[in-house]
């Protein structure tokens, strides 16, 4: 396999991993995904765009901020099959509502979500659509959009290779633990982008408040549950996205 094809296999499996675009992927080797874990924030910026598009549209056929921010909102979430934001419910009423490390882990694997999953979703859909519908200029939201989506993405990998998985099974064990020079590829992607879109001080402001963020509920999910699994990922994602949003609408 030459480079290239490497390259754009890396891609096309970290869109079916991440999303439910239809590109192909279906059985998965283990370890396969830390490969091209790389790719996660193009893959971002990717469903960033197909968000823009939603916006763009709504605000050409004048609808308000605030309905437009909605509808960008669900795009995104159309496009990932609400991957993500399953993650983030599980996890949070996994922390919420577990005793201890084995029911933490018992209810994140529940696929009924109870109080504090249904809370933190209203919160991060709230929250997104309350910092898009301030950026009501087409093109600050376009550029917050793909920032957005490609660095809450950037952070995956290193966090996959900081932490253990916290099962020997699911998502979070077959993925693999990504290299060092995926974590960094990875993680320049995403800081290009943030920095591209944003500019270079709400940019840098926006990456460290993310950087920030996404450590701290990674060493919460150390002491929580050992580790990860793809529903803290998933939660990572969300807040990553949810802070850069906030720092975009903030300026």
């Amino acid at each position: 396999m030459d480079a290239r094809r490497g390259l754009f296999s890396d891609f096309a499996l970290a869109t079916g991993v991440l999303t439910r675009l239809p590109v192909g992927v279906e059985a998965v080797e283990p370890g396969a995904v830390a490969t091209a874990a790389w790719a996660f924030p193009l893959v971002g910026v990717g469903v960033g765009a197909i968000a823009t598009s939603v916006f763009l549209v709504a605000a050409l056929l004048g609808l308000a901020a605030g309905p437009a921010a909605l509808l960008t909102v669900f795009a995104g979430i159309a496009v990932t099959g609400a991957f993500h934001e399953d993650g983030l419910a599980d996890t949070a009423d996994g922390f919420g509502g577990g005793r201890d490390r084995e029911q933490k882990l018992a209810i994140m694997r529940d696929s009924r979500h109870g109080t504090f999953g249904m809370l933190a979703l209203i919160a991060s859909i709230g929250l997104r659509t309350a910092a898009l519908a301030t950026l009501a200029a087409p093109i600050a939201a376009a550029l917050a959009l793909l920032a957005a989506h490609a660095v809450s993405r950037a952070t995956l990998p290193a966090t996959m290779r900081v932490l253990a998985p916290a099962r020997p099974d699911g998502l979070g064990a077959s993925a693999g633990r990504p290299s060092l020079p995926v974590a960094i590829t990875a993680a320049a992607i995403g800081a290009l982008v943030a920095l591209t879109a944003l500019g270079p001080s709400v940019g840098l402001a926006a990456l460290l408040l993310v950087t920030g963020a996404v450590a701290a509920t990674a060493a919460l999910a150390q002491r929580q549950v050992g580790g990860y699994t793809g529903d803290i990922l998933g939660a990572l994602q969300q807040i990553g996205e949810i802070v850069m949003l906030l720092v975009a609408a903030a300026q």
